[in-house]
C-alpha cells in the first residue's frame, strides 16, 4: 500500500514539476479569481463582477507601484510574480466593493503587505505573511475588513483542486492537512459551546458544511500558510506551528474591534516560525566552479555570514534575471558539503546537454566567480535517523547524491559510524558524481551503471550493467527490510522503485523535478 502511494505521489511531482512553486501559486490564483468572476455574473458569489475587476485592479496596481518603487530605491530586482501573488490572495481575503471606502481600503491592504516586505524584515527575510499583515493593516483603518468571501460553496470544489495541486507541489499536504482537522475540531467545538449558552441546536449536516465548505480554513491553509519564507526549516516544527494557527483560527479571541482568528493567527504562527528559523537570506560569494562529470558542474560558496544547516538539507538559490521563465528566479539545491566544512558551501546542478535552456540554468550558466548570489533559507527533512544504530540505505540517481555525500562526509569528518548501504544510479560510468570523495568514506556501494566503472575499490560492486529495478534493487540490498530506506533521484525512477521500497522501516523521499 505504502508503495502504491509513493508511486502515486511521485508521478504526480513529475508533472507538477513543471512549474516553480510560486509560478503554480500564481496560476492556481488567477484560475480561482477567473472562476469567481464567472460565477458572480450569476450571483452565486458575494462580489459583484464591477467589485472583483475593480477591487483587482487597485490591488494589482497599488502593490505594483509600491513594490516597484521599493525596488528602485533598494536597488534589488522588481519580481511581479511576487506582487500578483499578493494581490490574488488579497482579493479574497478583503472585502471587493465599488465604494470610495472599500477601494482606499484595498489600497491600504495591497500597500501595507507590499511594504511589510521590505520593512519587517530580518537580515533579508520578511517575517510575516503580506496578504496577513495588509488585511490586518486594512481592517485597523475601519474602511474595509477582511471579509474571506472566498469560503461559499460554489468556489469549493475549485479551490479543493486548485489546493490540493499547490499543497502537492510544495509538499505541504500534511502539514495544511493537519492545520485544517485542528482547526474544524475547534471551530466545531467553539459553535457546538456557543449553540448550547444559547440554548440552541444546529443540523450535524450544517455544522459541518459551515467548517468545511463556507470557512476560510482551506484557502488560508493552501495560500497562506504553506508559504516556504514564513515556515520553519523541519517538519515538527511546522507541525507546531500549523497546531497553534489552528487553534487560533478555529476559536477566534476577541480583541476590541478585532478578532485574534484567521490573519491574525496566521501572524502568530509566522512569529513562531521566526523563533525557530532566523535565518534569513545568506549572501554567497562564488569562489569555484569545476565539472564533476561531463554533465554535472559544482559550485564551491562562501557563505558571508552564519549559516547554520544539517546534512541532508537544501538551500534555495535565488538568481534573478531579465525575463525569467515559468520556472521563476529561485531553485532548490541539495547542500554536497559537511557543516563542518563550513562557511564553504557546495552545491552541484547538471547542465542541459540539447534542448532549450531554462533561463534559470542560462543565468547560472553566466555566473563567474566573485559574484554574490543569495540564498533565501535552508529548509528539509531529509535527515538520517537520530540513533546511530539504525541501519539506512541510501539510494541516489545522478545528480541526486548530493545530500548523501553532505551525510556521509559529516560521518567521515565527525568520526561518527552508521551502517549504511549506497546504491547509486548512472547513465554512464563517467558520470558518477563524486565518486572520489564516496570510495573514501568507505561505505558499501553498490554501481547501476550501463557500462563497468574502472578500478573500483574492494567495497564497492557493479550491478553487471543492469538497469536498477524494484527486484534489482531488493536483490542488491537483501536486507532492506532492516534498513531506513532514502531516495534522491528524479520521481519516475521513485516511482518504479516503490515496491521495493515499501519493504524498508521507513521511507524518506527526496525528488527533484529538473530545471
Amino acid at each position: 500500500m505504502i508503495g502504491r502511494l509513493t508511486s502515486v505521489y511521485q508521478r504526480g511531482m513529475r508533472a507538477l514539476g513543471r512549474f516553480s512553486m510560486y509560478r503554480l501559486v500564481l496560476v492556481a490564483l488567477a484560475v480561482l479569481a477567473a472562476i469567481a468572476l464567472a460565477l458572480s455574473v450569476f450571483g452565486l458569489v458575494l462580489p459583484s463582477p464591477g467589485a472583483l475587476l475593480a477591487t483587482a485592479a487597485v490591488l494589482v496596481g497599488v502593490g505594483a507601484i509600491v513594490d516597484g518603487a521599493a525596488h528602485r530605491i533598494l536597488g534589488l530586482v522588481w519580481r511581479p510574480e511576487s506582487t500578483l501573488i499578493t494581490a490574488g490572495i488579497l482579493l479574497f481575503v478583503v472585502r471587493p466593493g465599488l465604494d470610495a471606502a472599500g477601494l482606499a481600503g484595498a489600497a491600504i491592504a495591497a500597500a501595507a503587505a507590499s511594504l511589510s516586505k521590505y520593512l519587517i524584515v530580518w537580515r533579508g527575510r520578511h517575517i510575516l505573511n503580506p496578504a496577513a499583515v495588509g488585511a490586518t493593516v486594512a481592517t485597523l483603518s475601519t474602511l474595509t475588513t477582511s471579509a474571506w468571501w472566498v469560503g461559499t460553496p460554489a468556489l469549493f470544489a475549485p479551490l479543493l483542486v486548485l489546493a490540493v495541486l499547490v499543497l502537492w507541489r510544495t509538499e505541504k499536504l500534511r502539514v495544511v492537512g493537519l492545520f485544517l482537522v485542528v482547526a474544524m475540531v475547534v471551530g466545531a467545538a467553539r459553535t457546538i459551546v456557543q449553540l448550547l449558552a444559547a440554548g440552541l441546536s444546529l443540523p450535524l449536516e450544517t455544522l459541518l458544511q459551515g467548517l468545511v465548505v463556507q470557512s476560510p480554513f482551506l484557502f488560508l491553509g493552501a495560500f497562506m500558510l504553506s508559504e516556504p519564507l514564513t515556515l520553519p526549516p523541519r517538519r515538527r516544527q511546522q507541525y507546531l506551528v500549523a497546531v497553534v494557527v489552528g487553534v487560533l483560527a478555529g476559536w477566534p479571541i476577541p480583541l476590541g474591534i478585532i478578532t485574534l482568528g484567521q490573519e491574525r493567527a496566521l501572524l502568530i504562527g509566522n512569529l513562531i516560525a521566526f523563533a525557530f528559523a532566523a535565518r534569513g537570506a545568506v549572501r554567497l560569494t562564488l569562489v569555484r566552479r569545476v565539472a564533476l562529470t561531463p554533465t554535472i558542474q559544482e559550485l564551491t560558496l562562501a557563505a558571508q555570514r552564519r549559516l547554520a544547516f544539517v546534512p541532508g538539507q537544501y538551500l534555495e538559490l535565488d538568481v534573478p534575471h531579465r525575463r525569467p521563465d515559468a520556472r521563476g528566479t529561485r531553485r532548490e539545491f541539495s547542500i554536497s558539503s559537511a557543516p563542518e566544512e563550513l562557511p564553504t558551501i557546495r552545491i552541484a546542478f547538471r547542465e542541459s546537454r540539447g534542448g532549450a535552456l531554462s533561463s534559470y540554468k542560462r543565468a547560472l550558466a553566466e555566473a563567474r566567480e566573485g559574484d554574490v548570489l543569495a540564498v533565501t533559507g535552508v529548509w528539509g527533512d531529509f535527515v538520517l535517523p537520530r540513533s546511530a544504530d539504525a541501519p539506512v540505505l541510501m539510494v541516489a540517481a545522478g545528480i541526486g547524491v548530493t545530500p548523501f555525500v553532505s551525510q556521509l562526509r559529516h560521518l567521515q569528518l565527525s568520526g561518527a559510524r552508521r551502517d549504511a548501504v549506497l546504491v547509486l544510479v548512472a547513465s554512464r560510468a563517467d558520470e558518477l558524481a563524486y565518486r572520489h570523495e564516496l570510495e573514501q568514506t568507505g561505505v558499501r556501494t553498490v554501481v547501476f551503471t550501463p557500462d563497468e566503472p574502472a578500478g573500483l575499490p574492494a567495497h564497492w560492486a557493479w550491478a553487471g550493467g543492469e538497469r536498477l529495478t524494484a527486484d534489482g534493487l531488493a536483490a542488491a540490498v537483501p536486507d532492506i527490510a532492516a534498513r531506513h530506506a532514502y531516495v534522491s533521484g528524479p520521481p519516475a525512477l521513485i516511482a518504479d522503485l516503490a515496491p521495493a521500497l515499501g519493504r524498508a522501516r521507513s521511507l524518506t523521499t527526496d525528488a527533484f523535478a529538473g530545471y
